[in-house]
């Protein structure tokens, strides 16, 4: 079997995230993942949590690396991967009560964030939460010299892509039905902003 896909990133990452997720999913059951990546976030976040159910999804080229994430970890609260492609993607019906997502608003092209924002009242119930890692721009400017750097390199790389707006994101949410709830500075200059579905 080829080895499993892996990223230093969700390695650094992974334990002040769930720092996060420990206060604001405690009281939380069903979570969908959205670009759950090589899935190693979602193994390690469903052990620290075994009462949430942590449904992966990506898009389809990504499943078989999730697959191996989760079977080599074989946890009770994690069902197979789901293909999920913002722009196009039938959402599941069943409704969750929190979604999460780490390091994708800047790889998305920006219709892709907004047809995701535009999503989540079909996908959450009434009080959902959503829970979003990343580096963001505060009043148009970069928080550190190094998520400029990083935002010229993925520009250059790929236009769509770059470092997004804290307030432009947390209109999306805002017309979504979404009360931002929580802004968490965490380690190199990233963030986690939680927000929740006003009933």
């Amino acid at each position: 079997m080829q080895d499993k896909p892996y990223s230093a990133a969700c390695e650094r990452n992974r334990d002040p995230i769930l720092a996060v997720l420990r206060t604001h999913f405690a009281d939380r059951r069903r979570v969908l993942e959205i670009g759950s990546g090589t899935g190693q976030h979602a193994v390690h976040f469903a052990a620290a949590l075994p009462q949430l159910i942590w449904q992966t999804s990506d898009r389809t080229e990504n499943l078989p690396g999730i697959a191996q994430w989760l079977g080599a970890a074989a946890l009770a609260n994690t069902p197979a991967p789901l293909a999920v492609d913002v722009a196009t993607t039938d959402w599941p019906r069943e409704p969750f009560d929190a979604v999460f997502s780490a390091n994708t608003l800047h790889i998305m092209s920006w219709t892709e964030v907004q047809a995701l924002f535009a999503a989540l009242p079909s996908v959450t119930a009434v009080d959902g939460k959503l829970a979003v890692y990343g580096p963001f721009n505060y009043g148009g400017k970069y928080t550190s010299d190094s998520n400029a750097e990083f935002d010229a390199a993925l520009r250059a790389r790929v236009p769509h892509m770059g470092i997004r707006d804290f307030e432009t994101v947390d209109a999306l949410a805002h017309a979504a039905g979404f009360g931002l709830v929580d802004d968490v500075t965490m380690p190199a200059n990233n963030r986690t902003l939680v927000w929740q579905r006003r009933e």
